[in-house]
This record gives C-alpha cells, structure tokens and sequence, in this order.
C-alpha cells in the first residue's frame, strides 16, 4: 500500500506537468493567433489582389533556381549541423544530415510555428542514436549559431549598403549583443557563480560552446556555412524580387530581403506565413516601393521555398525500419 505523502508527491508532480503541458498548448495556440492576426490584418488593409498576384508571378524558372539555391544552403545546413555535433561528442553523418535538414525544411513550411521540423530532426536523431539529449542540444545550438550569424551579416549588410530601411538595424545589434553574451563570457574564461538555475543555465551554455567552439577552423566552418545559408535564403527571395518585375537594385534587394527574412524567423507564423509578409509590407513601403508589392514578393518566396523543400517529404516515407545506430565520442 502506497504511503499518503508518496500519493501526495506524485499527484503534485502529475498536476506541475500538467500545467507545463496545457500551458505549452496556450502559448502555441498564441502564437498561432499572431501569424494569423497579421495576415488578417494584410488583407483588411490591402485586399487579396496583392496575394493573388504573387501566384500568377510565378515562374518555372523562379522556381528551378528556388530548388537548386535551397539545396546547396540545406548542405551548407547540414554541414554546419555536423561541426556543433562533432562538438558536443556525436558523429552526424554528412548524407544523414543532409536528408534530415531536407525533412525539417519541409515540415517547417508546412506545419504551424515555422520550428516543428527541427523538433522532429532532433527527436529523430536522438532516438535512432540512443542519445536524445545531445542531439536535442546539438539542433538547438546549430540553429541558434546561425540565427546569431544572420543577425550579424543583417547588421553589417545595412551599415555597408546604403538603404532607406537601417531602422531595424537597432533591434539587430540588440539581438547580436544578447547573442554574443555567452561567447564574450567563455571568451574572458570568467567562470559563471551561482547555484541558481540561470546560473547553470547559463553555466551549460558556456560548457557547450567551450566545447563546440574549440578551435578556430571549427567556428570558421560553422560562421562559413550560416553564412552561407542565410545568403542563399536571401538569394532566393531577391529571385523572387525579380520574378514578380521590379527593377530594384541588388543594394536596395539584399538588405530588405535580409530584414524580411530575420522577421520570418520568429516563431509565430502559419507554416512561415504571417510575419514575414507583414515586414515585407513594411519593409517595401518604407523603402517606397509599396506594401502591396512587398507582399506579392513575400507570396511568390513563401511559394518558391514550399516548394524547393518538397524533395525533403520524400524522407519521411519509411521505406525500412532504422536501426539504433552507434555513436562515436569525440
């Protein structure tokens, strides 16, 4: 017979989860509302015409180059996801994962929050490997690596190129410096104090990139390849750009496809959709080339992308029941 107080401990243990779980599904649910609170929003202000447009501007063309682009950045992607394993002690075959960047991509432009497939990169991983952990924080800190590196080359490319939309620049070097705080930490080899979770948060975090940023061919590797990814993300929206016929210079492209493109990272989107057409609206307004357009553009990239990620659905057809495959430790 179960004593009282053990009864008590797990049914407070239970209702902590539960709380944890229905909380998770509140906040995902808000996130939700805001992607479709800014399209609503879009298509109050400026009609469908601008959405529409965007379909009938596309090209086979446009999307060939889309697919060729996408392929060559999920490479680099998966590239950079082999440097931070190798790293944290984990071997990610290079073929491995180059088909599970493919899948995320393919499921974050299709199912809600834009982060659901790398979610399901790392969980797959992990599982296969018997080292659910590891490849959860690999994942995590190869897109957060990234992510540091694109605001970077965001910033860098406003200050260089002459443009009419630099005010995002001051969100971005606010996102830089909060991004840079562990490595200026590991970097002064000041060690974090406190017994606080913070404190071991924070102490983890330099543990890893203590681990991951080892050495300078490892991070080089891994600045190489985000930028690379987030050039290639921009290369394809310029190509939409062009696609949908405006003559915009390749300085005044680039930096609104940059600024476009950190918006359509944050996760609150339908399947990517929301935000990043509401800062394509901004973004093309403000630069004077008009909302509507900014949208169209938007439209045909979001297209473009769904499509050039379509090959990696091809991954998630079964085809043999993997193995538990075996984990070399650096």
């Amino acid at each position: 017979m179960n004593h009282p107080g053990v009864r008590s401990v797990w049914a407070s243990r239970h209702e902590q989860r539960g709380g944890r779980a229905i909380g998770q599904r509140r906040w995902a649910w808000v996130r939700l509302a805001c992607g479709a609170a800014v399209l609503v929003v879009l298509v109050g202000s400026l009609g469908f015409g601008p959405f529409v447009q965007g379909l009938r501007d596309l090209s086979l063309a446009a999307l060939a180059a889309a697919m060729v682009i996408t392929a060559l950045s999920i490479l680099c992607a998966a590239w950079r996801w082999r440097l931070v394993a190798r790293g944290l002690g984990l071997d990610v075959p290079l073929g491995a994962a180059f088909t599970a960047c493919y899948r995320a991509a393919f499921l974050n432009s299709t199912l809600p929050g834009g982060v659901l497939g790398d979610v399901h990169r790392a969980v797959d991983r992990g599982r296969r490997t018997g080292e659910l952990g590891r490849t959860v924080r690999s994942v995590a800190w190869e897109r957060s690596l990234g992510q540091g590196v694109q605001v970077a080359l965001t910033v860098v490319v406003l200050l260089a190129m002459p443009s009419p939309i630099r005010t995002p620049l001051v969100v971005a070097a606010v996102l830089a410096v909060a991004a840079g705080v562990p490595i200026v930490l590991l970097l002064r080899g000041r060690p974090v104090r406190g017994r606080g979770w913070p404190s071991r948060v924070l102490r983890a975090a330099v543990e890893d990139l203590t681990a991951i940023l080892r050495g300078p061919r490892v991070w080089l590797g891994i600045v190489a390849a985000s930028l690379l990814v987030a050039l290639g993300h921009a290369a394809v929206f310029v190509v939409a750009v062009r696609a949908s016929g405006e003559t915009v210079p390749l300085g005044t492209a680039l930096p609104l496809a940059l600024v476009v493109l950190l918006a359509a990272a944050i996760p609150a989107n339908l399947a990517g959709w929301g935000p990043r057409e509401g800062a394509a609206a901004w973004a093309f307004g403000f630069a004077g080339l008009g909302a509507a357009q900014g949208v169209t553009v938007s439209v045909m990239y979001g297209v473009m992308a769904l499509a050039a990620t379509l090959p990696g659905a091809l991954a998630l057809v079964p085809l043999r029941r993997a193995a538990p495959e075996a984990v070399s430790r650096a």
